[in-house]
Formats: C-alpha cells, sequence, structure tokens
C-alpha cells in the first residue's frame, strides 16, 4: 500500500493507493504517515470501509478528520475536536491532487 501527504494551510490530504485487493490482515502491520496534530485531515483513496475505520481511528488524535467526496467537492468531516468544525460539515477543495 502507498501513501501520499499533500500539506495544505489548515489541513494535510493523506492520500492512498491500495494497489489491488487486500486482506484485512494488512492492519497489523500497517504504518500510515505522521502529520502535524494541529491541522485537520482529509483521506482520499479507494479502500474498503474497514481500512477508512483504521485510518479515522490512527488519525483521531488531529484537529478533525474528514473523507474526500468527489460528489460534493470536498471532504466530509467526520470526527472534530476542533471548535467551528463539526461532523457533516463539507470542507471544500478543488482537487486533492
Amino acid at each position: 500500500m502507498k501513501f501520499e501527504v499533500k500539506e495544505k494551510e489548515k489541513y494535510t490530504i493523506v492520500s492512498f493507493d491500495t494497489e489491488g485487493v487486500i486482506e484485512p490482515s494488512i492492519l497489523k502491520e500497517l504504518k500510515p504517515p505522521k502529520v502535524d496534530a494541529r491541522k485537520g485531515v482529509v483521506l482520499s483513496g479507494r479502500g474498503p470501509v474497514w481500512l477508512y475505520g483504521f485510518l479515522v481511528h490512527f488519525y483521531h488524535p488531529t484537529s478533525w478528520v474528514a473523507t474526500y467526496d468527489p460528489r460534493l467537492g470536498g471532504a466530509v468531516v467526520v470526527e472534530s475536536h476542533s471548535p467551528g468544525v463539526e461532523p457533516g460539515d463539507v470542507i471544500p477543495f478543488e482537487e486533492v491532487d
């Protein structure tokens, strides 16, 4: 599995590529990239729901976590420790690349 990190002013985009079919056992050794916990994190990539669950939990200490949804043109906040950013908010941005 490959990760790519892109820094933005208020959040970090963590994109991933599963490079094909993955098995749940991958979680036992998966090491997602470290990020600045003072900022939010946007997760982007095609993967199973259990992988997203793992990544949201991993990045829980950050200011907030959102998942990219291209249909909305942004990322949906799924958890937050930051006043003014709540689950269900859509963080707009032009594109993940």
